[in-house]
């Protein structure tokens, strides 16, 4: 375990959150090097016997230390957008490890892509594969594809991060993928590689993710007999992780679900975890400014939404402690920020024991945190920390008041 408690105070590998939130100042990011390690290296040995690629969904996390410190460890990457694209090369990853989502990609992004040369093109509609043709031809190259099927699987999770059903924005309807692949491969800017699927995020079972690749691999056998080949297998990402009382499957259990599926298929997999890397090594540190008592008693802290989105965003659960065992007796609070929104609650009726200035940990941070924060309110966004062992890195420095307006312009007449 990378975070723990000794003597009643939480430890982040070998440095206490106090020591830390002393030097580096609140609201603040911690991560775990040892956590993010450990999560990759039980994601890359889930399918030992299987040409395989781990492509971490940049989405979860983009922090540039993080992005390097997976690169290092062989890591593939799943981007959604140029500037992504463009973090990942900052961060030394190989461009040829790259898989490229999302439905609404601009010609200038998919110019850049071809141009350094990534692995694949996830097209998630046809008229985005006319395009990429297109755009490919009049570069003078082709540009490999994978079709993002959407097979019509309930992930039976949050319906913001389902993408797996045939109301979802996402894919082609696996109905239509046949004749999709018929045309493209018709297309002189087009070479098929891959077919790819992904049906939501913080998956707690592996049926609904099985199901989905049996859809698929029967439309990969069709695709075979009717001389189209594919090469990979993206079977996306999706595992969750604990945030409350979830038992999701391990890395281990999704290998032994599916290989047998897959069988003797000559097909390399990829697969696209982000939360399920990163989730569990994060945490984000603030301070109890102040004790509201009344009809609901309430903990205002230097935390807010614009730090930490998922509570508003989706009325997510995640885990709050006093960084250190407290000497008062708990009480039942909503933990709220100073943004002027009812919505900023990043947990609601909590027994905690707190007073003025107590340090609170929230647990599961190191995904959809600090990636998803905001200026809201002219509120600066926090500093990130990576620790190392011995060592604790500031990884991203806390924003200035002054880069607030960075970019901006007062008008020059009266």
């Amino acid at each position: 375990m990378s975070i723990t408690r000794q003597n009643g105070h939480l430890q982040v590998e070998n440095h206490s959150v106090e020591s830390l939130a002393e030097q580096f100042g609140t609201p603040l990011y911690v991560y775990s090097r040892q956590s993010i390690e450990t999560a990759f290296r039980a994601y890359d040995a889930a399918f030992p016997d299987r040409d395989h690629l781990v492509c971490y969904a940049v989405k979860a996390n983009g922090s540039l230390a993080i992005l390097q410190l997976l690169a290092r460890l062989g890591s593939g990457f799943d981007i959604v957008s140029v500037g992504e694209l463009e973090r990942v090369l900052q961060a030394g990853g190989d461009p040829q490890r790259v898989v490229f989502s999302g439905v609404g990609k601009r010609v200038d992004e998919m110019e850049r892509a071809l141009d350094v040369g990534i692995l694949a093109f996830n097209v998630e509609s046809e008229a985005e594969l006319e395009r990429l043709d297109a755009v490919a031809c009049a570069r003078g190259v082709q540009a490999p594809v994978s079709l993002r099927v959407n097979p019509d699987v309930d992930a039976r999770t949050h319906p913001y991060i389902s993408t797996g059903l045939r109301d979802n924005k996402f894919g082609i309807d696996i109905h239509r993928a046949e004749a999709v692949y018929a045309r493209a491969a018709s297309l002189p800017g087009i070479r098929i590689t891959g077919l790819d699927f992904h049906i939501g995020s913080q998956l707690t079972e592996l049926e609904p993710l099985a199901d989905a690749l049996s859809r698929s691999l029967a439309l990969v056998d069709r695709l075979d007999e009717r001389g189209i080949p594919i090469e990979h297998l993206d079977i996306g990402g999706g595992l969750g992780i604990r945030y409350q009382d979830e038992h999701p499957p391990t890395p281990a259990e999704l290998g032994e679900s599916l290989a047998p599926l897959i069988g003797d298929r000559n097909l390399r997999l990829l697969m696209e975890p982000g939360r399920a890397l990163v989730g569990e090594a994060g945490l984000l540190v603030t301070r109890v400014e102040y004790l509201k008592p009344g009809h609901r008693d309430f903990a205002i802290v230097d935390a807010a939404m614009t730090d930490l989105l998922r509570p508003a965003l989706y009325d997510a659960w995640q885990r709050i402690e006093p960084v250190a065992s407290p000497d008062t007796e708990p009480r039942v609070y909503d933990v709220v920020g100073p943004v002027c929104e009812t919505a900023d609650v990043l947990g609601r009726e909590r027994a905690l024991a707190l007073q003025p200035d107590s340090l609170l940990a929230i647990y599961g941070a190191g995904a959809y945190g600090f990636v998803m924060a905001s200026q809201y309110n002219a509120r600066p966004r926090p500093a990130e920390v990576l620790v190392d062992g011995d060592q604790a890195h500031l990884i991203r420095e806390r924003e200035t008041i002054a880069e607030l307006w960075r970019g901006e312009h007062l008008l020059d007449r009266p």
